[in-house]
């Protein structure tokens, strides 16, 4: 489905109930979340909107997909509305281009491809810029961020040590592509049980799988699972190390200029100090860069 917003406030998320439902504002979020929504007075680059292609500055718009099911990066409010720190993010994004954003909620897998074939402009969905990945879009990169484990308190789960385990991740992420096929496969290599990997659509529904205890601990990237853990402090803990560091990335259309106009965006925001306000808010300034890059993933 398509929904258009005049860079709506993003309103503070409930309580934290793990249901898994439609809307889960009420289920996650992030720091962000407490302030005012950062777009509504920013005003356009005039460098960056003259980079735009011609057809999407005369539309006005700015077509966005998300998969909203990953808070507290992206997840629905409780009117079902895109919301978390990297929708504000990518919505400043939006006003610096004097564009308008259209949100676009769909799969995670489908984010892609639907930017391949110019139904959108840009996604923004906590895309690890990858090799592979780079082969399909290009990627604006603006965070460094990382994979992290958690598990039930007092777990003994060891991520270096996970065959026979149960893990959950939510599909189609580099968690389920790249990172659990290649240790279950060391796994199998050195003659020990294979990893049982548990799937889901959104991130919520992960997390529940440990606390519930039908998975043994969580892989995620590593802003989504500190923010699970912080929700539920009684309940679960970090797990080994953060590990396979990589940037986060706005997709765009490869060699297109609308990927040289979003980092010209993205650039403004940091440097008039737009950018690290929303991450400081959302508590990941530590993973803030100094310059909007492109295709920076090494892996």
């Amino acid at each position: 489905m398509k929904i258009r917003y005049a860079l709506p406030a993003l309103a503070a998320a409930a309580a934290l109930v793990l249901t898994g439902c439609v809307n889960n504002a009420e289920t996650e979020g992030g720091g962000s979340n407490d302030a005012p929504e950062a777009a509504a007075s920013i005003q356009p680059d005039d460098a960056a909107v003259a980079l735009l292609p011609a057809d999407v500055k005369d539309s006005g718009v700015l077509t966005i997909g998300t998969d909203a099911e990953y808070p507290p990066n992206e997840y629905k409010d409780a009117d079902g509305n895109p919301t978390g720190w990297g929708v504000e993010l990518a919505e400043a994004v939006s006003a610096k281009l004097g564009l308008e954003p259209e949100w676009e909620i769909l799969g995670f897998d489908s984010i892609i491809p639907r930017i391949q074939e110019g139904a959108l402009n840009m996604g923004s969905s906590s895309f690890t810029d990858t090799v592979e990945r780079q082969k399909s879009v290009d990627f604006v990169n603006f965070l460094n961020a990382g994979s992290q484990w958690a598990g039930q308190i007092g777990s003994d789960v060891d991520p270096d040590n996970a065959c026979g385990l149960t893990i959950a991740v939510q599909a189609t992420t580099v968690q389920d592509t790249d990172e659990l096929p290649a240790k279950n496969q060391a796994c199998i290599d050195a003659g020990e049980p294979e990893i049982e990997v548990l799937r889901f659509d959104g991130q919520p529904e992960v997390t529940q799988a440990v606390v519930d205890g039908r998975a043994d601990a969580f892989s995620a990237d590593s802003p989504v699972t500190g923010d699970a853990v912080t929700q539920l402090s009684d309940q679960l803990e970090l797990v080994g190390d953060l590990f396979d560091a990589a940037p986060y990335g706005f997709a765009t259309q490869q060699d297109s200029d609308m990927t040289k106009a979003v980092q010209a965006a993205l650039q403004s925001l940091m440097d008039d100090g737009t950018y690290l306000d929303i991450l400081t808010r959302a508590g990941i300034e530590s993973g803030a860069l100094d310059t909007a890059t492109i295709n920076a993933g090494q892996n």
